[in-house]
């Protein structure tokens, strides 16, 4: 079973000023794959707090899967790339560009993503958008590999071993 945590990222959810609809969207989406979501968590658009939080559930939590939602565009509080790149070991660039690939053939905002996803020890970390829409969109795409990229991370034989 796949082990994963939640991190939305939005200043305005973590003032309880809106309601975290892209964190229920993950969660849906998660259960449909059997996984066991094992935190979650809002924090605002504080780098400190998102790198804290990403290596806490990597280090300590040890959770599988790491999906965040929030903080990839280019407003001047959006840092959840940088946040990311800062704690990962290795990039994973590929999965944000077969995101681009699909979300570009609904929307050309699609391009304006700065998202990143990577491995830090044995945990794969994804950013997804703030959009609950987007969200679906990305995670349809996402999803498939999952199973199989958290299976090589933590070192169990695959068909590919």
């Amino acid at each position: 079973m796949i082990r994963a945590a939640i991190l939305t990222i939005s200043d305005k959810g973590y003032q309880g000023q809106r309601e975290d609809v892209s964190g229920q969207e993950i969660r849906k989406a998660l259960q449909s794959i059997g996984a066991e979501i094992v935190d979650y968590r809002i924090v605002p658009d504080e780098r400190a707090m998102i790198e804290a939080t990403l290596k806490s559930w990597a280090d300590e939590q040890r959770v599988d899967l790491v999906l965040t939602t929030g903080g990839t565009g280019l407003s001047p509080r959006d840092v959840t790339p940088e946040a990311t790149l800062a704690v990962i070991d290795k990039e994973i660039p590929a999965i944000p560009m077969a995101i681009l690939v699909e979300g570009i053939r609904k929307t050309p905002r699609a391009m304006l993503s700065r998202a990143v996803a990577g491995v830090r020890g044995r945990t794969l970390i994804i950013n997804l958008p703030g959009s609950p829409r987007a969200v679906r969109e990305n995670l349809d795409v996402v999803l498939p590999i999952v199973p199989h990229a958290i299976e090589i991370i933590t070192g169990q034989p695959t068909d590919h071993a």
